[in-house]
């Protein structure tokens, strides 16, 4: 009857940047560290457990030696992931898979993602989307190098929500901090990269033509988000995303001034990230300290819990 508590796993990246030590306070590598995948099961990628019994165990050996914990579900493979990214540059224009196609290509799970930007500089953009009406004008497009007419740049903001399905050319642009939630799969396929070179190698970074113009979706349409606003005791729960939208995952965003009573609401588990300020989680008669950059799962045994603080949060459920 306890939550199940994470450390992160960070990956460096050419585009990242030092924020993930700076704002959340992680013991982040050396160097130039794009992601922290904090809330993991996937592969040896996993995050790790820091507390209670299975305290040093990867939360994908917990998931998949207790699955009671997680609703007995039928996959062996933790299906959501949750990270931070600090685009320190810009990342390289991607498309992802759906599943059928990464099942059939990668071995792996599809990728429909979703960003909550915690922070932006001004004048910030994303690459969200093309322009291209068929998929021969798209593989024409690209062939020729016509970047900037092919790709749609979109303002952002702290705050705004973009819900990314899988076939949508996209990309993080410099200056940009998100809080990404996820198809728990690492299949990305490359489709611009600026023509950097990586200082490690010396060479251009392996772009992935020919399966980004088979995964894109021609032409791109923007989802219909319902976002929807509800006021429970001391706290403001925005519905960001959810199925039929969403076939993957719930995605909430709260904002916490005081206390709020809840609980699994016939959920399995859920995924709890704080984004802004500080709190507890009270579990019966057991209380445990949230800050920035906490990161924890509400497992299935526990039926009812209480939040109290002044918080952000950010918390995921998978779509059974």
């Amino acid at each position: 009857m306890e939550p199940i508590f994470l450390t992160p796993y960070f990956r460096p990246k050419i585009w990242g940047g030092r924020k993930l030590k700076t704002i959340f306070n992680y013991n982040i590598p050396d160097g130039k560290v794009g992601e922290a995948w904090v809330i993991s099961g996937y592969k040896d990628d996993a995050s790790t457990v820091t507390n209670g019994q299975f305290k040093g165990q990867s939360l994908r050996q917990v998931y998949q030696e207790n699955p009671e914990l997680f609703g007995n579900p039928e996959s062996k493979e933790f299906p959501l992931l949750v990270k931070f990214l600090d685009a320190n540059d810009s990342l390289s224009v991607q498309v992802h898979p759906n599943d059928e196609y990464a099942r059939k290509v990668e071995n792996d799970s599809g990728k429909t993602e979703s960003w909550y930007v915690l922070q932006a500089d001004p004048g910030s953009y994303l690459i969200y989307g093309h322009t291209a009406k068929t998929r021969a004008e798209l593989a024409k497009m690209i062939e020729k190098g016509e970047w900037d007419k092919l790709l749609r740049k979109v303002p952002v903001k702290t705050g705004d929500f973009f819900y990314v399905p899988s076939g949508t050319i996209h990309a993080l642009t410099k200056g940009i901090l998100v809080i990404e939630t996820q198809q728990s799969s690492d299949v990305t396929y490359r489709l611009y990269d600026y023509d950097r070179v990586d200082q490690k190698t010396g060479k251009k970074r392996e772009l992935h033509t020919k399966k980004s113009i088979a995964v894109t979706q021609v032409p791109h349409v923007d989802p219909k988000l319902d976002i929807k606003i509800d006021h429970v005791q001391d706290a403001t729960i925005k519905t960001l995303v959810a199925p039929p939208v969403s076939p993957h995952f719930y995605l909430w965003q709260i904002d916490l001034n005081g206390q709020w009573d809840t609980d699994l609401n016939g959920h399995p588990y859920l995924l709890v990230t704080i984004i802004k300020g500080t709190g507890t989680l009270q579990i019966e008669n057991k209380s445990y300290n949230l800050s920035i950059g906490t990161n924890l799962i509400i497992p299935n045994n526990i039926k009812k819990f209480t939040l109290t603080g002044n918080m952000k949060l950010v918390i995921s459920t998978p779509n059974n």
